[in-house]
Parts: C-alpha cells; sequence; structure tokens
C-alpha cells in the first residue's frame, strides 16, 4: 500500500512538472508571438503613413515596387512638387541661400537652355561661397577686433626694416600649423595692432579662430577668475581659439599676479603649438617689470620666441606724422615710467618760464 501512494505521488510529481516547463514554454513562445504582431502592427503603420504622404505629395501611392527601384526608368513620371513643398526641403537641409535664389537661377537656366548638371553645379557653387562668406563675418565677430584692418591697408612705406615679403610665412597656412608666434614692438601710433589685426583676420581667411585682448583684459579677468577658483574653467576662452592676439602688453599697470595668469596661457599654447600675437611698445628686458617677476618674464618670452620672431616696428606715428611730432618731442616716449603713467605729449611751462601777454 505504501509502494502504490509512492508511486502515484511520484507520478503526479512528473505530470506537475512537465506540465509547468509547458506552460512556461508556452509563455515564451506567446510573449515572442505577441512582440512579432507588435513590431508587424508598427512596420505596417509606418508603410501606411508614408502611403499617405507620397499620395498627399504625388498623387500615387508609393508601393513595393517605388521603394525598391531608386533610379526611375525613362518611363517615370517627375513628381510634381509645390512651393511649399520646396520650402520645406531647402528648409531641412538647411539650404537657406539656395531657398532664396534658385527660382532666379532656374528662370535664368531656361532662358540660356542650362544643362541640368551646370544649374546644379551653379547653385552648389553658390551656396558654397555663400556659406564660405557667412562663416568669415560669424569668426570676424567671434573675433573682437577693436577695428577691421588688412594687411592691404598698412603702409609699409613708413618703415624703415620691415616689409610685407618678411611676414609671408605669417600670411599662410604656416602660420597656424607651424604654431608660430609673434611680437610687435615699437613705439605708440606705429602701426602695431593694425598689423596684429592683419594678420589675425587673414588666419580667419584660411579657416581658423582667432580671439583678440588686451593684456590689461586678460589679466584681470583671469585674476577674478582664480580667485573665484574658476581659473581653469575661464582659461578656455584664451586657449581654445587657433590665434590669440593680446594687445597693449606694457601699456597699463597689472596686478601682482599678471605674470602668473599670463604664464599659464602662453605655457598651454606652446605645449600645442597654438600661435600667438603681442603688441609691445616696451623692449623685451623690461617685460619682468611690467609683469612684476622677472623670472616668469622669461619663461614667458623664451615659449613665445621659440617658434616665434621679434618684429621691430619704427618710422614715424602714423597718427600724429602731420604735426611733426618727432622732431618736436624726439625723446618723450623714453621718459616713461614702466608703471604706465607717460609724460606728456605737450609738457606744461615750467617755473622759470614766462609768458609776455598782449600789449595794451
Amino acid at each position: 500500500m505504501k509502494t502504490d501512494k509512492r508511486g502515484m505521488l511520484t507520478e503526479l510529481g512528473i505530470v506537475v512538472v512537465r506540465r509547468s516547463w509547458r506552460n512556461i514554454f508556452l509563455g515564451k513562445r506567446g510573449m515572442a508571438t505577441k512582440q512579432e504582431e507588435m513590431a508587424s502592427s508598427r512596420r505596417g503603420a509606418r508603410l501606411q503613413r508614408a502611403e499617405r504622404r507620397q499620395i498627399a505629395d504625388n498623387g500615387a501611392p508609393m508601393t513595393s515596387k517605388n521603394t525598391s527601384n531608386h533610379n526611375p526608368g525613362p518611363s517615370s513620371k517627375m513628381p510634381q512638387l509645390s512651393e511649399g513643398q520646396l520650402e520645406l526641403l531647402f528648409r531641412r537641409l538647411n539650404l537657406a541661400h539656395t531657398r532664396r535664389i534658385y527660382q532666379d537661377l532656374a528662370d535664368r537656366a531656361e532662358k540660356e537652355n542650362w544643362s541640368y548638371r551646370d544649374f546644379l553645379a551653379l547653385l552648389l557653387a553658390e551656396e558654397v561661397a555663400h556659406r564660405k562668406q557667412t562663416r568669415l563675418q560669424r569668426f570676424t565677430r567671434k573675433a573682437h577686433f577693436p577695428f577691421f584692418k588688412t594687411i592691404d591697408e598698412f603702409d609699409f612705406s613708413l618703415q624703415t626694416t620691415l616689409r610685407q615679403s618678411l611676414l609671408g610665412s605669417y600670411l599662410g597656412l604656416e602660420f597656424v600649423t607651424a604654431g608660430r608666434s609673434l611680437i610687435l614692438y615699437g613705439k605708440t601710433g606705429r602701426g602695431k595692432t593694425h598689423l596684429a589685426v592683419a594678420i589675425g583676420y587673414r588666419a580667419i581667411q584660411n579657416g581658423f579662430e582667432t580671439f583678440c585682448t588686451t593684456a590689461a583684459e586678460l589679466v584681470e579677468d583671469l585674476s577674478n577668475a582664480s580667485k573665484k577658483g574658476r581659473l581653469q574653467e575661464s582659461l578656455l576662452t584664451y586657449t581654445h581659439p587657433h590665434v590669440l592676439l593680446v594687445d597693449e602688453v606694457g601699456y597699463l599697470t597689472y596686478g601682482p599676479d599678471a605674470a602668473n595668469v599670463l604664464f599659464h596661457v602662453v605655457n598651454d599654447r606652446h605645449l600645442r603649438k597654438r600661435p600667438m600675437i603681442f603688441t609691445t611698445n616696451k623692449p623685451l628686458s623690461e617685460w619682468g617689470k611690467v609683469l612684476h617677476d622677472e623670472d616668469l618674464a622669461a619663461a614667458i618670452l623664451d615659449r613665445i620666441l621659440e617658434r616665434g620672431r621679434l618684429i621691430h616696428l619704427d618710422g614715424p606715428s602714423g597718427r600724429t606724422r602731420h604735426l611733426n611730432l618727432e622732431e618736436v618731442l624726439p625723446a618723450a616716449a623714453e621718459r616713461a615710467r614702466i608703471s604706465g603713467i607717460r609724460v606728456p605729449e605737450f609738457p606744461e611751462p615750467t617755473i622759470g618760464t614766462s609768458y609776455a601777454g598782449p600789449d595794451l
């Protein structure tokens, strides 16, 4: 009796296990079938939407034959697109300039009997030229030049040693790709900033990004960022652009950490071979006094000039050459203080000078 009960229990257990595995297997198959049905339903819905769009656009449903053959044969019907549909296509492809000019070009092509290839070639060339001009204008605005000048506007006749041929490598792609740098040194009014802006703009024309700032603005910005713990974040403004132009080194007084923050910029750009342009009215031997640190100033100049050069701009001041001030005050600039406080261009009368009024 016990043996029979055990056998019955064993058979009952086997039946239960078999049913459990069968339910699990059928459940998995059911889930897979439901997933396939849902995917098929989604594909069907997409095809229906595509057919509705095709009917709305061309008046003909999109069949499997239409979708499989992308090359229209001789008897294929050309799609008829309305002006509104063309506008949407141009906008989707970001062809803003093409959207504005295609109709005029199409009318001209019909009148002059252009081939389809010639029409397409001119349309694409116009779009590329417009995008290049737009990029040029955008990069020029982002450069923050104090004014706009080109190399053709620079008067080399006022310089005794500098010629445009000496700047050849700084006006081409090699200036950026080789990571060259430049220091333009000279008295005020000699065209240092003009020349720096012209070289920076030529880099933009060659497809590179330029950023221009003054030494005082750079030092103040990074000093404030350092105090707030955001130095690394603020450095990107000066290390990211392909070309950095730092104007007026030595014209104004700087804080005690001027050399420290400027070194961060110069060292980062030097390591990544990114070109720099500096303009200054101070000889290189006085940069240590200007930046309040002789050692860091030497390190800064060492990195700038490793792949760079110093150009001395002389001649008369471009702003006041009509007044012949070089003959009247030949040594005025030499008496300027490192602090940035310059000697008056027109000195006041001294105590020993008397003034004779008009005869009455």
